[in-house]
């Protein structure tokens, strides 16, 4: 039987009784190299955009503008001190109870809304306006583009899409919920109820702790739900995620997700028509087209 014969590139390995070898071209290595390194840059850019499959937004694997990866420490004013708890009276009107407390060496100061009534806003606040009771900013932008990081809804209306940070705030039919999930029905809830949503990182679920990657200190904020209550809380000192949503934990708080920090311009009003601001209340050097605000009204 006659042995089936083929002809041989010059590029292409032969073996012949298992000792000569032919060498494949300078050409042919040339394009392998040009090849694999195409390929590797393809790879790249692919996971620097979808960041590995874990999001489909295009704002979720960027860090925020108000809250990089790494904050710098930021020190307390002198000038803050403690408040004594305002008493709670029946007035007719909206007011915000402050008060302060220390867990695991913690000060803390919480904002405790009565008769009011909760909203997101996008764009800089009128600070003469006197029928905000509570103002401080909710979801981070971008740095690169000023693009809201996560889901938005303002109104019904969605802004912004995005899955990186699983903690959510729903406000729809003056109904807050604060939770953790990668996809809440009541994103598209808010859309049709002509309600509001917006995400930010998870700091207890349930009762429990969630370990975020955010490292190094800074002047922390929080959303938070304990039973039939939604207040905010805000540290009197620079701490760490892990330290502040452990004092969350035993403060006894079920739910809470984070507020922007640091400095960070808000203010409350209390009982007594008082206003207590926070963070830096100078002019921003940079204005941002989709800044936003959790803000807080007379119910009336």
């Amino acid at each position: 039987m006659k042995k089936r014969v083929r002809e041989i590139s010059d590029d292409e390995i032969q073996v012949i009784g298992g000792k000569k070898k032919t060498k494949p071209s300078k050409t042919k290595i040339v394009i392998c190299i040009s090849v694999v390194a195409a390929v590797m840059l393809i790879c790249a850019l692919l996971w620097s955009t979808f960041d590995s499959g874990k999001s489909t937004s295009p704002y979720s694997a960027e860090p925020g503008y108000f809250e990089p990866s790494e904050p710098l420490p930021t020190a307390r004013p002198d000038s803050i001190m403690p408040l004594a708890k305002a008493e709670v009276e029946e007035t007719g009107r909206g007011f915000i109870e402050i008060a302060d407390t220390t867990i695991n060496d913690i000060p803390l100061r919480l904002y405790l809304p009565h008769a009011a009534r909760m909203s997101l806003q996008i764009g800089y606040l009128d600070r003469n306006d006197t029928s905000i009771l509570f103002a401080t900013q909710a979801a981070d932008i971008r740095a690169d583009n000023g693009g809201i990081v996560g889901a938005f809804v303002l109104q019904g209306e969605p802004k912004a899409w995005g899955l990186s940070k699983k903690g959510f705030c729903a406000i729809i039919n003056d109904t807050v919920t604060v939770g953790m999930a990668e996809n809440s029905p009541l994103f598209e809830k808010a859309t049709e109820k002509g309600g509001y949503f917006f995400r930010q990182f998870p700091l207890v679920d349930n009762g429990k702790l969630v370990e975020n990657e955010q490292k190094g200190k800074s002047v922390r904020r929080a959303l938070c739900q304990r039973g039939d209550e939604t207040f905010t809380i805000e540290t009197l000192d620079t701490e760490s995620f892990h330290d502040f949503a452990q004092a969350l934990v035993d403060l006894g708080v079920d739910n809470a997700i984070y507020l922007i920090g640091s400095n960070a311009y808000g203010w409350a009003t209390d009982a007594d028509g008082q206003r207590h601001e926070f963070g830096n209340p100078a002019p921003p050097k940079k204005r941002w087209k989709n800044i936003n605000y959790l803000v807080m009204r007379n119910k009336d």
